[in-house]
């Protein structure tokens, strides 16, 4: 008699999860990917008066293969997304994505050929934070809801499966320019 058959199902997995969910969400380094002014609000979060080391995010990281958190803070020009689909491979499983800023969530003003129109068509994004910049308070509140989602993820041997699925689904929704409003 083993101990899973000691103990109620799941029970163990479970308290494992949320251990695991309590330390990957206090550990996060961020790699900056500052593009525009987003990125001035950005700094401005690291600075002592935000204080962003409270959260676990004690230096943001230079380079991708030591980050786990990426922020795209500004427009996303068609020759930088490359660039940034290739810095996002580089990072280390498990990562997740933060879209700072309209014109990294939509494109913003900025409707032409040159910007992609919307970040989310060249890396999977988990969390979208509103804003033309948005301030450094909002930044602190979409990290704790980050926190929040990376503290529920399921672990296992079918969770890189579900990330591919999910990162597949959200690189083949229509762009902007195919979707159907009030101004179109």
């Amino acid at each position: 008699m083993g101990l899973e058959e000691a103990l109620p199902g799941g029970i163990l997995l479970s308290t494992v999860e949320k251990v695991a969910g309590f330390v990957r969400k206090g550990s996060l380094w961020p790699a900056t990917f500052g593009l525009a002014c987003c990125a001035i609000e950005m700094m401005a979060t690291a600075s002592p008066r935000f204080d962003i080391a409270r959260f676990g995010m004690e230096r943001f990281s230079a380079t991708p293969r030591q980050a786990d958190l990426m922020i795209v803070a500004g427009r996303v020009s068609q020759k930088m997304a490359p660039v940034l689909r290739q810095v996002y491979d580089q990072m280390a499983e498990p990562k997740w994505v933060l879209a700072m800023g309209v014109c990294a969530s939509s494109g913003g003003m900025f409707n032409n050929y040159a910007v992609v129109q919307g970040v989310d068509h060249v890396v999977p994004v988990d969390i979208y934070l509103p804003g033309c910049p948005p301030r450094p308070e909002m930044l602190l509140n979409a990290i704790l809801a980050l926190h929040a989602k990376i503290a529920e993820m399921p672990l296992g041997v079918h969770r890189a499966e579900a990330v591919a699925a999910a990162e597949k689904a959200a690189l083949a929704a229509p762009t902007t320019l195919e979707l159907k409003g009030l101004l179109r």
